[in-house]
């Protein structure tokens, strides 16, 4: 008789895994981002246990968008107080903190629980192509999609 496999936070062994921002566009970046952040890229991804990996994103200011959403894509957020509903377009966004626009999209990607916010604290993101983790020899998350592809028996489109 079969048991199913349940990993464990001993079980998971953490990389580190560098992307680029540059000529993404800004939702397949994330999809990307956050399956690796979960650790679905990997045989012993458990849903409820956090086996996924660090991710350093760098520059953020080069992220693309499709079609006009450059200037009809709204953020909102709300203050708190009666009418307080803020709201800008992705380009008033992007020149204040581009940053943030790729940490709201990958937040958006992840569960809405204690789970995804610990997990969304394996992510860096960064304006340049310069970062600060140089010791932890990231390799470029590239690798990751074509080798879990490789295992399912698909080609890399």
């Amino acid at each position: 008789m079969q048991k199913t496999f349940s990993a464990k936070q001993t079980d998971v062994e953490r990389c580190w895994y560098i992307v680029s921002a540059r000529h993404e566009p800004l939702g397949r970046l994330a999809a990307r981002v956050a399956a690796v952040l979960r650790g679905k890229h990997k045989p012993i991804f458990t849903p409820h246990v956090d086996c996924g990996d660090f991710v350093i994103v760098t520059d953020a200011e080069k992220v693309l968008l499709t079609g006009t959403k450059r200037e009809n894509k709204m953020y909102y957020r709300h203050t708190g107080y009666p009418g307080g509903l803020k709201s800008m377009t992705y380009a008033e966004f992007m020149a204040k903190d581009p940053v943030g626009v790729i940490m709201k999209a990958v937040r958006g990607m992840l569960p809405k629980n204690k789970l995804g916010r610990r997990q969304l604290t394996k992510l860096r993101v960064y304006c340049g192509s310069d970062h600060p983790h140089e010791a932890q020899q990231p390799k470029p998350l590239d690798t990751v999609a074509a080798s879990s592809n490789a295992e399912r028996g698909g080609t890399l489109a």
